[in-house]
């Protein structure tokens, strides 16, 4: 009987193709997420995007149904994760509803300076007339969730005198996300000249500009 020592019974190492299991997801969503951009929604194939995941046709579907569920989780890991963040910091904010509102700003400045976060709203909305319900899947696990944080946070400024009490609460948080997103498009979709290299002078200005206003002080 061979030994433990034996050739024969030694641990072959692992091959150096095979991944981790549990990084796969992401993998896959990166290449799903370079495939969609290449090729718009419509036309990139699940076989290619399994392909440059290094995944076979068949094991793709081990980790997603189809290619609406693919892009579903990369709107859940590109900019869910965002909406979640504005979450967290608008509860934790409510004793100091202005700098709570600075810090979602600034984060936000940050992380839209990233050109793979704004590609995924940008497919859904080059989408959104043809898939209904990938924009509605957006609008609910993303847009409401962060927009319903900021105006908690706006009323509870209202609520504590931090924030004028005649302010629509509505009209303040579209004031507020409007310029970043702006920004945001300006940069990666139009390639216009950037102020994300410095977001934190794009929000110096734009709260002069939310709390202070344009006309001339007497």
């Amino acid at each position: 009987m061979p030994s433990a020592s034996s050739p024969k019974l030694r641990a072959r190492p692992a091959p150096k193709w095979r991944r981790r299991a549990e990084a796969r997801p992401e993998e896959i969503l990166d290449a799903a997420l370079a495939e969609f951009t290449a090729r718009g929604f419509e036309a990139a194939r699940m076989e290619d995007i399994a392909k440059a995941a290094g995944l076979s046709k068949a094991a793709i579907y081990l980790y997603f149904p189809s290619k609406a569920a693919v892009l579903e989780a990369l709107i859940e890991a590109k900019v869910g994760t965002l909406a979640q963040q504005m979450e967290t910091l608008a509860l934790a904010g409510h004793a100091d509803p202005l700098t709570a509102m600075r810090m979602i700003a600034t984060m936000a400045a940050h992380r839209l300076a990233e050109s793979s976060i704004l590609a995924v709203p940008r497919l859904v909305i080059s989408i959104s007339g043809r898939f209904p319900e990938i924009a509605e899947y957006y609008r609910t696990q993303v847009v409401e969730k962060a927009r319903g944080a900021l105006e908690a946070l706006i009323d509870a400024g209202k609520a504590c005198g931090g924030i004028r009490a005649e302010i629509d609460t509505k009209a303040a948080a579209r004031a507020f996300i409007g310029p970043i997103l702006f920004e945001a498009l300006w940069t990666h979709v139009l390639q216009g000249e950037t102020a994300l290299n410095d977001p934190q002078k794009l929000i110096q200005q734009q709260f002069d500009i939310l709390l202070n206003g344009l006309e001339p002080r007497a």
